[in-house]
């Protein structure tokens, strides 16, 4: 088959800047891509968090047009994957004044005032970045709602520019986030107000970013079939799901992978020992050297529950601590990572200082959340949506038994009672009532617990299979987008 050329626009791109699965998702996917054979470029802003990785700069400056202004930024150039055999260029786009700050969407007053300006930036530099260097993308994959106005400028202010002829597919990874804005903000997209885009930015008398792009997307994916069934329906749609459900078979699942390289316990040199589904002896080192870690009694045999988690009412933390009294007075210990609701935060910490088997660590550290994934005996995630998820994978490939609701892609990524547990209703009940499930397995029958670590820890989760299926999904999109030409 011909050789794609793919564009990604992503505000995150690990192991440059992550704030969620976004970041993952952007790090991974282009390099599996590539493996194929396919012609792939990265382009993201250069935020104060990037700096600390060497990116070397092209030859003069790049002049983003904005109306009837041009903003003028410097590209500095990198690669992702060096070390993978294809690696991805990754161009980063320099100007100091909306991204040289100390986070990637906002801060500790919350989010950044301009980020429609920010992203709109980014968006419309990565079509200019297209004609800079020569390359002429046959699709340019977006992600959420910072870089929504892609589709949008090329169905308007580039619908008779060549570049024009470009898919574009539009992943949603989370549709609680939609790029809300004042309508009287529209000039700081660059968009005139005679463009047309309006009336396919405007809701409820606001700019709604994520709205646009549905519209004006060639195909629409989401990162795992349940949740691309979900969001066409009232309960997940976000106040979106009639447009949603208006694109009919435009909108697709595909579920996310993982990266079987960074996330391997054969291969982690982020934890104690190496283990793998044949021998699992090194699991327990990985066990007793966490709880060393984090100041927990080193038991062997008490069972150990993990999670590493925002700490957010998405995520079920609220239920989690509502059966923290009990689960402790069940024996067993629980170490938490995260942050986010500064309430939650303050409770989980005083917990630790007055529990000898209650640790939380708040912050993110990616060394503790690969000895957490590769320690614990069991992980929670009692999500109350969860688009697809990578934690309840990587768990399965440590053979740490997930907890989780069966909610978008943890209903498709985890075999009920086969490589973890699951339960429907999100209340404190139905949770404690599936973790004791996993505690009597635990303690009544080590061989079927060894069963489910080995047969989780043998599934397929890498990026390969589903870069065939996004493979299929760009065609798919060239074919569509081209007839219109």
């Amino acid at each position: 088959m011909a050789r794609l050329k793919i564009l990604y626009v992503t505000s995150e791109c690990f192991p440059f800047a992550k704030a969620g699965g976004l970041g993952d998702v952007a790090g991974a996917l282009p390099l599996a891509l590539a493996a194929r054979g396919h012609d792939v470029r990265v382009v993201m802003p250069r935020y104060a968090v990037t700096k600390k990785h060497a990116a070397a700069p092209l030859a003069g400056s790049l002049g983003v047009p904005f109306g009837p202004m041009t903003v003028w930024t410097r590209v500095l150039r990198t690669t992702l994957g060096e070390d993978r055999g294809a690696p991805v260029p990754v161009y980063f786009l320099e100007h100091d004044r909306l991204y040289d700050r100390k986070g990637i969407y906002d801060d500790d007053n919350g989010a950044y005032g301009d980020n429609l300006e920010r992203y709109a930036l980014l968006s419309r530099g990565g079509i200019e970045l297209c004609r800079y260097l020569g390359f002429e993308p046959d699709v340019i994959h977006v992600h959420d709602w910072p870089t929504c106005l892609v589709p949008v400028y090329l169905d308007t202010v580039e619908a008779s520019t060549p570049i024009a002829r470009a898919a574009t597919v539009l992943t949603i990874h989370n549709m609680a986030y939609q790029g809300w804005f004042a309508r009287s903000e529209l000039p700081r997209s660059g968009l005139p107000w005679g463009s047309g885009a309006l009336t396919s930015l405007e809701m409820h008398g606001q700019l709604n970013l994520l709205k646009a792009g549905i519209i004006h997307s060639t195909i629409v994916s989401t990162v795992s079939p349940r949740y691309a069934a979900e969001i066409q329906h009232e309960a997940g749609g976000e106040g979106l799901d009639g447009l949603l459900r208006a694109r009919g078979g435009d909108v697709v699942g595909v579920l996310n992978g993982i990266d079987e390289v960074t996330w391997n316990p054969s291969l982690d040199r982020h934890i104690a020992a190496p283990f793998s589904a044949d021998d699992l002896g090194g699991k327990a080192e990985c066990k007793a050297a966490l709880q060393r870690e984090l100041g927990l009694p080193i038991e062997p045999h008490v069972p150990l529950f993990g999670m590493v988690s925002r700490l957010v009412e998405q995520k079920g933390v609220d239920v989690v601590e509502k059966v923290l009294p009990a689960l402790l007075e069940r024996g067993v210990q629980v170490a938490i990572v995260g942050s986010g609701d500064k309430g939650i935060e303050g409770r989980f910490l005083a917990l630790s200082h007055a529990s000898q088997r209650f640790r939380a660590w708040i912050g993110m550290n990616e060394g503790l959340a690969h000895r957490v994934e590769a320690g614990s005996d069991f992980f929670l995630m009692p999500s109350r949506y969860e688009p697809c998820g990578l934690n309840q994978m990587y768990s399965q490939a440590y053979g740490t038994l997930p907890i989780v609701r069966a909610v978008g892609g943890l209903d498709d990524t985890v075999d009920n009672g086969r490589t973890g547990f699951k339960f429907d209703d999100l209340t404190p009940e139905a949770l404690l009532g599936t973790i004791d499930w996993g505690l009597s397995v635990y303690a009544r029958s080590p061989d079927q617990l060894r069963a489910m670590q080995q047969r989780a820890m043998r599934k397929s989760m890498g990026w390969s299979m589903i870069a065939r299926q996004y493979e299929a999904l760009y065609r798919l999109a060239v074919r569509q987008r081209r007839a219109r030409f």
